[in-house]
């Protein structure tokens, strides 16, 4: 157990680890919490994983954790600068963004890429208030990994204009009919059709040819079928 002795030195630690945390992540910015991508995500681990060691060490002398919580810093410094100064190096550092949707058609090679599937797509549009991925023309995955969207023009955010005389449809949700090359049975459920009416509506044969689709979306109000290919 630890004596009165060893209960003041973890109470100094454990302040003096929380200072010098506080002023690395002032310098470092806003920008480690706001915007964590992969290199910070590392980085902010380590330092909080050295300043809770730190914490509770009476033993090991204290400069041995304040060198290696500075040596994390100035390896975020030094990142940061070269980021700055080299394209090439911030991309090999941190990553390049990912087009995962372009000109309304998913991008399948890049879903792969960043070991993304479709469920996780059409979850992320989700969050960014898009439930129809035909209103979406462009959607980029960007190495913070958020995903920044892009609307069609008719699914832009209205102006003034576009307000005066604008007739508001009722919302409603399309139904996912294929995900990655998997006929979804709830889907063709809830649309009221069959195995059968999939197949001739999209004219393929087998198993082998929905294998070749990585989302099929049918709307109901169209009565169209949106496909998106591998």
């Amino acid at each position: 157990m630890l004596g009165i002795a060893g209960i003041y030195w973890v109470l100094i630690n454990s302040f003096s680890s929380f200072v010098f945390l506080f002023i690395i992540s002032k310098v470092l910015g806003k920008k480690q919490i706001a915007q964590l991508e992969f290199i910070d995500y590392v980085i902010g681990i380590s330092l909080g994983s050295i300043a809770a060691d730190w914490s509770i060490e009476t033993e090991e002398p204290f400069y041995y954790y304040i060198i290696a919580m500075a040596m994390f810093f100035a390896l975020a410094w030094l990142v940061a600068e070269i980021g700055r100064k080299n394209t090439f190096l911030k991309r090999l550092f941190k990553g390049k963004p990912s087009m995962l949707i372009y000109e309304g058609k998913v991008v399948y090679k890049q879903l792969k890429k960043n070991k993304i599937d479709v469920n996780d797509l059409l979850s992320m549009l989700r969050e960014k208030n898009y439930f129809d991925i035909n209103d979406v023309a462009y959607a980029v995955f960007e190495p913070s990994g958020k995903l920044s969207v892009l609307p069609k023009g008719n699914q832009r955010p209205p102006v003034i204009e576009d307000i005066v005389k604008a007739k508001v449809e009722e919302a409603s949700l399309n139904n996912v009919l294929i995900v990655d090359g998997v006929i979804s049975k709830s889907g063709l459920n809830e649309a009221g059709k069959d195995k059968n009416w999939l197949f001739k509506k999209l004219n393929i044969q087998s198993k082998k040819d929905l294998q070749k689709i990585i989302l099929a979306v049918y709307d109901e109000k169209t009565k169209l079928i949106s496909v998106h290919y591998k």
